[in-house]
């Protein structure tokens, strides 16, 4: 652990972050901020990470082993703004004794707010009707016009029962859906029992037997493609799929030719594979609800994200643990 130091560390932010968050950064910090809000380029981040004793970068800024190779000695810290950590070599960064933490359990109800939206406005065609309200076509109520399916009563299967999986089985509890769920591990009988929650241990079976599905896995490897061409035939033809985790656990080819004929009945998804691009032909198809990863969009979650890294950032800097440790060099 670096000893505590009267000298304030140089800390270098990758985007913009909330107003509040900045301010404090500089009032405690030796700090530098995008204030162009733009993406680094592979040559910015490894100035930055030359540059910086701490780099705080966001879920889209790749930190490689190109970056952490030729990092400063000085960076001995990398605080992510967010969740997940897949965009940082942690391999890459063990070898040169940098830390990582990251801003873990404040997205949780914010991306269970999102993924309820989704579970509600797909089979409803909520983007379809407003998209219809704009074009000035509308005719007026008819009884067979912009007709959507009831979720009531219908089964929503779970994959990926963490923190986020768990807040969307509460909330789709009182929408009146039954709960399903495949995780890599069974949860505890009292969580299932009170989640009313069915566990398949087959994920193929779940997805045979369900009407809607919700994905709330991390990116690994084992997760890459979960969602496979194989397994997405599996899903019934009136069936519904919301994705608020990552793009990588969709086979997007395989599901858009499924959308495009029919085979599976809609999609609501926020993340993508090849994100920020998004093919085209999804964009023409009226049965996707199609958001800009805005799942945990909110500015209370923003600031709760920006606390936890001045946090962790105050820790290491005090010769401390930070209390959101993903790697520690030290173990």
């Amino acid at each position: 652990m670096a000893p505590a130091s009267s000298k304030r560390p140089k800390i270098v932010v990758t985007r913009r972050l909330p107003d509040q968050i900045e301010a404090r950064m500089m009032e405690l910090f030796d700090t530098r901020l995008n204030e162009a809000d733009q993406p680094l380029s592979k040559a910015d981040l490894i100035a930055a990470a030359q540059e910086a004793d701490v780099l705080v970068p966001t879920v889209t800024d790749p930190i490689d082993a190109e970056v952490i190779g030729q990092a400063g000695t000085g960076l001995k810290l990398i605080a992510s703004f967010g969740t997940g950590v897949d965009h940082i070599d942690l391999a890459a960064a063990k070898a040169r004794d940098i830390m990582v933490t990251n801003t873990p359990g404040v997205l949780t109800e914010d991306t269970a707010d999102m993924t309820m939206a989704l579970i509600l406005a797909v089979p409803r065609r909520l983007a379809e009707g407003e998209r219809l309200m704009r074009s000035g076509q509308w005719q007026g109520w008819a009884p067979t016009s912009m007709l959507g399916n009831r979720i009531y009563g219908k089964r929503l299967g779970i994959i990926g029962m963490g923190r986020i999986g768990q807040a969307v089985a509460r909330r789709a509890s009182g929408f009146g859906l039954s709960i399903h769920y495949h995780n890599r591990n069974r949860l505890h009988p009292g969580i299932e029992e009170e989640l009313e929650a069915t566990y398949w241990e087959s994920l193929d079976q779940m997805l045979a037997h369900t009407d809607l599905i919700s994905i709330h896995c991390p990116s690994t490897p084992a997760t890459y493609h979960l969602l496979s061409a194989r397994r997405l035939k599996l899903i019934r033809s009136h069936a519904y799929i919301v994705n608020t985790s990552r793009g990588g656990a969709i086979d997007e080819s395989a599901l858009l030719q499924l959308l495009q004929s029919g085979a599976i009945a809609g999609a609501g998804l926020d993340v993508y594979e090849k994100e920020p691009a998004v093919n085209p032909k999804l964009l023409a198809l009226d049965n996707v609800v199609l958001l800009p990863h805005m799942g945990s969009a909110t500015v209370e979650g923003r600031l709760d994200m920006g606390e936890k890294v001045l946090i962790n950032i105050r820790t290491f800097a005090d010769g401390h643990t930070p209390p959101d440790l993903v790697l520690d060099v030290h173990l």
